[in-house]
């Protein structure tokens, strides 16, 4: 990449919202360093579930998402990503074309149904639910949602001996608690709307839902979300962003101790957690190497390997919903699903997709009693035809027509070229936004008076050298353009920003 290359998009028909995105805000010296990542799988282990609860679980069509490793999730990994993600096409732009999380992704890597009703429910008044469903009502049940530790505190332990009623709410309350913490995880960190709990109030009918499909038009919203450059937060389920990049992209990937099992469902208990080590990097670091992706280092069939004799009959047979150009709907979300942007992850020769429609993803006000089935009527219309809208790849082998094609609607570059001494500067202003941003979430409770007296020191230590750094620009950074032309003639080493 040359200097003063235009990071794209030259047209900019598909990418209609770049100003917007958080791409021009690096491009333009402003980072934003680590995303606050919202996703609480680390304390699922802590509930005590009896074997009545766990039939109860698997009904409902979490049997396998129960199963989700407390993994460690690399924020840095992940901010990275969403420089990359786009809410026009839902799919990442890299270097190598476009790539997306997909149905197939969901299913195999979390064991979720893609294939069933959309996850769209009644909307009721929160305290009413909670007394019919759990038997209790909260306190604080403000905007409709509850806290996922008062959840924990009264349903976390069902005696053995209980009743089918106390088994049936504590197991509501369980499941509620599993969604809030992983694939409905909000960015308020700590509470998960009520409405959900209105789908578990039968649990055979819970198990007819895609809650496979919900679970990613969730995730792409909040991915779109992220990807604006006024956001600083992210939420949905990251462990299967972590992994579904762990499978895909050589990049971050964790270093195992001994080889993974390949054997196991759902797949995203290849990459659990504490089975190996990884070398933590930066953002910066993470977006060169974005930046600078060899088509050789994807892999675009990562399950072809794994043990298919695992994955249960009604999953396997619902695989090829992966490849339908359909809507994704979870409750007031709704999000295309666009598998023909992304063919050779089906194994597929990738041509030019069909144009996208701009769309308002419009935020609607889920008040109770509101038919929100019928709000959703043209949504819900396109979901009932997914199987109608399978995708076909061309049946050319030259893929060279796309990538030209490709190359003007993307956005090709996320951080500049820089001289050395500028990109130093840049790692050690990222390096230290992002300290300041785990010194500023991470809470207190529990802490002595000496160690909050540390933590507190150690903040403003970090606001300090930030505010002095912005006052102190490089040399570099301000000279003028000729010197900087007679820099490059002079070939001086040139390094990612």
């Amino acid at each position: 990449m040359e200097l003063n290359d235009d990071p794209g998009p030259i047209d900019s028909y598909v990418l209609y919202d770049q100003d917007n995105h958080v791409s021009s805000a690096v491009w333009d010296g402003q980072e934003r360093g680590v995303l606050r990542c919202h996703e609480h799988t680390s304390m699922l282990d802590q509930w005590k579930l009896t074997p009545k609860q766990i039939k109860l679980v698997e009904k409902a069509g979490f049997g396998y998402l129960r199963l989700l490793p407390a993994m460690s999730l690399d924020n840095a990994l992940i901010a990275a990503l969403v420089e990359r993600w786009r809410r026009e096409t839902n799919s990442f732009h890299l270097t190598v074309g476009e790539l997306t999380i997909t149905l197939e992704d969901v299913a195999l890597l979390l064991g979720l149904a893609i294939d069933g009703e959309p996850v769209i429910g009644p909307i009721s008044a929160p305290s009413s639910v909670c007394d019919k469903l759990l038997g209790r009502v909260p306190e604080d049940l403000n905007g409709g949602m509850v806290k996922l530790t008062w959840l924990k505190e009264f349903f976390s332990e069902c005696p053995e001996d209980a009743s089918l009623e106390v088994t049936e709410r504590c197991t509501r309350a369980y499941l509620l608690y599993l969604v809030g913490s992983t694939i409905f995880s909000t960015t308020t960190g700590n509470k998960v709307p009520v409405m959900y709990l209105s789908l578990f109030e039968n649990f055979d009918k819970a198990g007819k839902f895609a809650w496979g499909a919900g679970a990613l038009a969730f995730l792409y919203r909040a991915l779109g979300n992220a990807s604006l450059k006024s956001q600083s937060t992210i939420s949905g389920c990251l462990t299967l962003v972590q992994c579904w990049s762990y499978s895909r992209l050589n990049v971050g990937q964790p270093k195992f101790n001994q080889e993974p099992d390949n054997n196991c469902f759902p797949f995203v208990l290849k990459w659990k957690g504490k089975s190996g080590s990884r070398t933590k990097c930066n953002v910066v670091s993470y977006r060169k190497a974005l930046d600078s992706l060899d088509p050789c280092y994807v892999q675009w069939l990562p399950y072809k390997d794994m043990d298919f004799t695992a994955i249960p009959e009604d999953i396997k047979n619902s695989l090829n919903l992966r490849a339908s150009r359909t809507m994704l709907l979870c409750f007031d979300k709704a999000e295309r699903h666009l598998p023909d942007r992304c063919l050779r992850q089906f194994g597929m020769h990738q041509t030019i997709p069909k144009n996208v429609e701009r769309w308002e993803r419009k935020s609607r006000i889920v008040d109770h009693g509101v038919d929100l089935m019928g709000k959703m009527d043209l949504a819900v219309k396109e979901w009932s035809e997914r199987w109608l809208h399978i995708v076909e790849g061309g049946d050319i082998a030259d893929e060279g027509e796309y990538m030209q094609w490709y190359q003007k609607i993307t956005r090709k570059y996320i951080g500049r070229v820089t001289s050395s001494l500028e990109s130093e500067y840049q790692r050690t202003v990222t390096a230290m936004r992002e300290i300041a941003n785990i010194a500023d979430i991470m809470s207190t409770e529990g802490l002595d008076s000496y160690n909050r007296n540390l933590l507190d020191e150690v903040k403003n230590i970090v606001h300090k050298c930030l505010t002095e750094q912005s006052e102190e620009m490089p040399r570099e950074k301000v000279s003028k353009k000729g010197s900087r032309k007679r820099r490059q003639k002079d070939n001086l080493n040139v390094e990612y920003e």
